[in-house]
C-alpha cells in the first residue's frame, strides 16, 4: 500500500526556513499505531493526516511521540497541499480537529508579488499568572521576569537577545506537567518574539509554532494596547506569522512552501 506525502516548509516565503510539516492525505484512518510509527519515521515536529468527507477535511496531527490537540503550522501546510496539489476550490477550508472546526482562508499578497497568505482562525488561549517557580526558574540560568500559563507556560524576558542567548536544560523542562514552554519578549524589529520547547511531546525546540501564538497574541495584544501584531519565532531555522485578536479568536497569517512531495510505502 502506498500513500502521498508531502514536506511543506510553513510560516516562511523561503525554503529552509519556518517549521517543516509533512502531510499525508488518507482515504480512511489507519491504525493509530501505524500513524505514529508515521510520524516517528518522519521525525518532524508534526506530521498531518487527513482525509475529506464532503466538505469537511478531518485533520489530525502527530509529533514522533504523541497525537496532538493543536498545530497551526501543520494546518497551515495541509491547507497548502489542499490548494496547490488537489486544486481545492474553497476559500475556506474547514479543519475537523480536536480542538473543534478550524478555518483557514487563503488569499493573494498583492503587495509581495501575488504570493499565497494562509490565515488561520484559532480558539484563543489566555495565559494565567502562574505560582510554579522551580524547575522553570533553573532551566533556563536566568529567571523570567514573568511567569504564566495557559496549554503551555509562557515566560518573559527583557529583550530578544536575551531570547536567542537561552540554553534551556530539556531534563528539567521534561519535568513540568504542561505541553511545553514559551519564552518571549518584546522584538527589535517586530512586536515580539519567541521561542517554543517540548520535550514532553517529543520536541526539544520547535522551529515555529502557531498553537503558541494563540497565547501570545492575547498576551502581547493587552501588553502593547494593539491588535494586530507582528511577531517573529527566533529558532535556528526562524518564521515570521501576522498575529490578529478578533472576537475571541486568534487569526495567524503567513506563507508555505513546498519542499518535498513522494510517496510512502507500507507493507
Amino acid at each position: 500500500m502506498k500513500h502521498a506525502i508531502f514536506q511543506v516548509d510553513a510560516f516562511t516565503n523561503s525554503q529552509f526556513k519556518g517549521n517543516p510539516a509533512a502531510v499525508i492525505p488518507l482515504d480512511k484512518w489507519l491504525d493509530n499505531e501505524v500513524l505514529q510509527k508515521i510520524a516517528a519515521e518522519n521525525n518532524l515536529s508534526e506530521t498531518a493526516f487527513y482525509i475529506i468527507n464532503d466538505d469537511i477535511v478531518k485533520l489530525r496531527w502527530f509529533t514522533p511521540e504523541t497525537e496532538v490537540d493543536l498545530c497551526g503550522h501543520a494546518t497551515l501546510a495541509t491547507a497548502w497541499v489542499l490548494v496547490n496539489e488537489f486544486n481545492y476550490q474553497n476559500a475556506e477550508i474547514q479543519f475537523e480537529t480536536r480542538s473543534g472546526i478550524l478555518t483557514v482562508r487563503h488569499f493573494e499578497d498583492v503587495k509581495n508579488h501575488n504570493e499565497q497568505v494562509f490565515e488561520l482562525e484559532l480558539p484563543i488561549k489566555n495565559a494565567q499568572e502562574c505560582d510554579i517557580k522551580s524547575p522553570l526558574l533553573s532551566a533556563f540560568g536566568r529567571p523570567p521576569l514573568e511567569i504564566l500559563s495557559s496549554d503551555d507556560y509562557l515566560l518573559l524576558f527583557e529583550n530578544e537577545q536575551v531570547i536567542k542567548d537561552l540554553k534551556p536544560d530539556f531534563a528539567l523542562l521534561k519535568q513540568l506537567p504542561l505541553r511545553g514552554v514559551i519564552v518571549t519578549a518584546p522584538g527589535d524589529n517586530v512586536d515580539f518574539v519567541s521561542r517554543w520547547f517540548g520535550p514532553n511531546v517529543g520536541v526539544n525546540e520547535d522551529p515555529v509554532t502557531g498553537s503558541a501564538h494563540t497565547s501570545l497574541t492575547p498576551y502581547w495584544a493587552s501588553k502593547l494596547d494593539k491588535t494586530l501584531l507582528t511577531a517573529k519565532q527566533i529558532s535556528q531555522r526562524g518564521g515570521e506569522i501576522e498575529c490578529q485578536l478578533r472576537c475571541e479568536k486568534v487569526l495567524l497569517r503567513g506563507k508555505a512552501k513546498l519542499y518535498m512531495k513522494g510517496e510512502i510505502y507500507l507493507v
